[in-house]
């Protein structure tokens, strides 16, 4: 199993990732996108970045809506693997990082 990381360890990890914060000990990122293709075209991209790192987001899509929380149930908290996802997260969103946010 993982280890949560420590406050300081978490902090300087988020000063790395635009756009994510702590909400309710979850990462969290919300993006918009120019419609419904777009919005679900990267959510694909972020199912394979998921299940090759074994570690799934908690999300949730309404049109051009992605809202996504990462955290691991299994450690109790936020691991250096959820800041990963968030990083591949980011990188996917990329072209559309944003915009409307």
């Amino acid at each position: 199993m993982d280890a949560t990381l420590a406050p300081a360890d978490l902090e300087e990890a988020l000063s790395g990732l635009d756009g994510w914060s702590v909400v309710d000990g979850r990462l969290h990122r919300e993006l918009l996108f120019a419609d419904f293709a777009a919005a679900f075209g990267f959510m694909v991209q972020v199912a394979l970045a998921a299940e090759k790192l074994d570690h799934h987001p908690d999300w949730s899509n309404s049109w051009n809506r992605v809202t996504i929380d990462i955290v691991s149930h299994d450690a109790g908290g936020i691991t250096a693997r959820c800041v990963e996802l968030a990083r591949r997260v980011s990188v996917a969103a990329g072209p559309w990082a944003g915009l409307g946010e």
